[in-house]
């Protein structure tokens, strides 16, 4: 309920001063201004960050762009809240504050000095990772302070020093890295990283670090510099480095219940790298193909669409291909996903079906047996992209020999169906 108009249909009206003047809905984070006004946070931020230097109310010019949290009218909301609950009034919960400027600035200095004691450093970046989850807001004030080039310089100053063990001097380097993850890095940034062998060797080495979240967060960071940087030849340099491979992989191989990040931070990993075409060999080296088919199961939708776009990925190349036909589920598990997960989906699953087909004629038997048939034939009538219904168009011609007599005998769509071969 709190946010919305509806408890009016419910017999209980809204007080006039518990809303926002901005929004007219009830207010969850009650702030004041220069004026003495209130206004509902969001509503205001909103109102100030496009241009408006006055007051909405009493249009008078804001001196200062302070917003001051109004705590008795947020208590005196919340027990209203309580009072109504009869009526499906559901109590605010008390918000968190964002973090002072001021506080950040120091925080960094602090965690940033070299002669600071180590616990002081480590207690500042606990701090201001901390703020930076607490919402887009302090990750903006944390970012505008120069945070991303402080917090590379103390992570990498371990590739330097080779302070990779379980040391405490290792510690403030992973909290870094902790942090550093949270944002997004710029081009120039990615570049920096991906063109010193230093400092991708040494992400490719925590990978394999005994702390799970170290190895998330390294290979976060790795996905983030590969998809960040440009250039080919960059991006070819972080994944021909030994191992990059076999770490992702194995942190993908991580349960779920232990660590729910893992799974997620691999398979993004694993996409970027294998965007470069000429080290896609090294993913299958690894085993790639057995643990995105024997995961894939376990993904959610945007993570499931990564996957098979790698898996489609490394069909493209023939060990690749003969990895996953060599998998048993590889072929039924890709016929099932056809319009099921989302339009990306069915696309790279109806790719790489594509690929395994054109190369060998038992997956053509395992994906008759599947009951590939229906689902293509459903595709091409579907609202699907173009390039799935290309796809399955070509997949239908590769397949036609496969077919029973009896499969084509009422096929409308079949026999009138252009199909167009797609780039690869």
């Amino acid at each position: 309920m709190p946010g919305s108009l509806e408890p009016l249909d419910l017999g209980v009206q809204i007080p006039y001063h518990f809303r926002c003047p901005i929004s007219l809905e009830l207010m969850r984070d009650p702030v004041t201004v220069s004026t003495g006004q209130t206004y509902d946070r969001p509503s205001i931020e909103s109102w100030v960050a496009t241009g408006n230097t006055t007051c909405p109310v009493t249009r008078a010019p804001l001196t200062d762009f302070t917003l001051i949290p109004n705590h008795t009218l947020r208590r005196l909301i919340q027990d209203w809240c309580v009072a109504n609950r009869s009526f499906g009034v559901e109590r605010i919960p008390t918000p968190k504050q964002p973090a002072d400027p001021g506080l950040v600035r120091s925080l960094l200095t602090q965690a940033s000095a070299d002669t600071s004691p180590l616990q002081s450093r480590l207690s500042a970046l606990r701090r201001l990772r901390g703020f930076a989850r607490d919402s887009d807001k302090n990750r903006s004030v944390i970012a505008s302070h120069n945070a991303r080039q402080i917090l590379t310089d103390i992570f990498f100053s371990g590739a330097r020093t080779g302070n990779d063990s379980e040391s405490s001097g290792s510690e403030l380097n992973h909290e870094s890295l902790a942090l550093l993850v949270i944002f997004p890095l710029a081009e120039t940034e990615c570049a920096s990283v991906a063109s010193d062998p230093d400092r991708v060797a040494y992400l490719s080495r925590l990978l394999f670090h005994s702390s799970i979240e170290v190895r998330v967060n390294a290979a976060a960071l790795i996905e983030i510099v590969v998809a960040g940087t440009r250039s080919p030849e960059l991006r070819a340099q972080v994944s021909n480095v030994d191992e990059i491979f076999e770490g992702v992989i194995e942190i993908m191989k991580n349960p779920i219940a232990s660590y729910p990040r893992a799974l997620k931070a691999g398979v993004k990993a694993l996409f970027a790298l294998c965007l470069v075409k000429q080290t896609r060999h090294k993913a299958v080296q690894a085993g790639a193909p057995e643990t995105l088919i024997d995961r894939l199961a376990d993904f959610e939708k945007c993570d499931a669409e990564r996957a098979l776009a790698t898996v489609e990925l490394l069909c493209r190349i023939p060990a690749g291909c003969s990895a996953f036909a060599s998998h048993a589920l590889t072929v039924p598990l890709l016929v099932k996903i056809i319009l099921k997960i989302s339009d990306r989906a069915t696309e790279y699953a109806a790719g790489a079906l594509v690929s395994l087909c054109s190369a060998s004629e038992q997956s053509q038997r395992d994906a008759v047996a599947a009951g590939v048939l229906t689902q293509l034939l459903l595709l091409v009538q579907s609202d699907c992209t173009d390039r799935a219904k290309r796809k399955a168009q070509l997949l239908l011609k590769l397949l036609r020999d496969s077919w029973p007599e009896y499969s084509f005998g009422n096929s409308d769509d079949f026999a009138c169906s252009e199909v167009v071969i797609p780039s690869y």
